[in-house]
Order: C-alpha cells, then structure tokens, then sequence
C-alpha cells in the first residue's frame, strides 16, 4: 500500500491518518491493537502513552507524547487531541510504518515552523507585561519585608540575588 504524503519544506511526510488506515487495513497488523494511556492530563497540560501490541497481546511498540494547552496555535484548542495524535503517529513510526524521511509528524513539524517565527507584540501587550513585571516586583518585595518583620533571617546572598532579578 502507498502511503499519501504531505510536503513541508522539502520533506515529505505520512499523516497519522494514513498511517492508522494502513495499520487497520493491512493483513500484516490485523491481530494488532493500539490504544491510548493518560499519563496526566491537567492544568494544560497533556502526557499521553501510545501502546500497540500483537496478537498474543504482547507490546511491539509504544510512544509517549507530551503537550500544552498554549504552546501554539493550533494546540489553543486542540493539545489533548494533539498530544494523542503525535503519541499514535510515533508509536506507529516505531513499527516501521513509514519512517523513510522523518519520525516527526506533519503536525509536530508545522508547529515547530510556527513556533519559529518572531511574533510582533501588541502595545497593550508589552504594556500588560510591563505592569505584570512591576506587581510580581511589589510583591516579592512585600514578602521580604514581611519575613523581616517576623524575623525571619534573610542571607545577604539571598536578599541580594532577589534584589538582582527584581
């Protein structure tokens, strides 16, 4: 079976759905199964464990892949899917199913594109950032000040490094 591609910068690529379609439809893997195990999926963040295994259950092949919610675009609204996704494409990867150019996926490839360029910050954005830089300032200072009055002892290596990265 030919395996439909896809061109980024001059390296062609196997979508995990052509590989899936190839992995249920071929006679070599049809005892085989793959499924899906959440190492963690919280707070944004997703860890997703790929496992294929024979007909005789054991595993030949597993991927873990890992995610966060806003570390692109496309992950804004898709991580979870995503991260499930890149586990499935490398596990299938790691079965050999068509891994002549690259082990990373179309998708892993495109965001590291993204990610890449140089962003253009907004005005308000730099100044929200700005205000948000000066309010952790405020309050890292009233915390030293508040451990001084309890007397709690500060090093002056200590009180000096904050004063540094403030």
């Amino acid at each position: 079976m030919t395996l439909k591609t896809v061109n980024i910068k001059g390296k062609e690529y196997v979508e995990v759905n052509e590989r899936i379609k190839h992995f249920r439809s071929s006679e070599a893997f049809k005892d085989y199964s793959l499924s899906s195990e959440w190492l963690k999926l919280e707070n944004g963040v997703a860890i997703c464990k790929a496992i294929i295994k024979n007909g005789e259950d054991r595993v030949v092949a597993e991927w873990t892949a890992y995610e966060k919610e806003w570390s692109s675009f496309i992950n804004k609204t898709s991580y979870i899917e995503n991260c499930e996704t890149s586990a499935w494409w490398r596990a299938l990867a790691n079965l050999w199913i068509w891994i002549d150019s690259s082990i990373s996926s179309a998708i892993e490839v495109a965001n590291a594109i993204e990610n890449q360029k140089t962003r253009e910050f907004t005005k308000e954005e730099i100044e929200k950032a700005i205000k948000d830089i000066k309010d952790w300032k405020y309050t890292i200072e009233a915390m030293v000040n508040w451990l001084k009055k309890k007397g709690e002892i500060l090093s002056e290596d200590s009180i000096n490094a904050i004063k540094e990265n403030l």
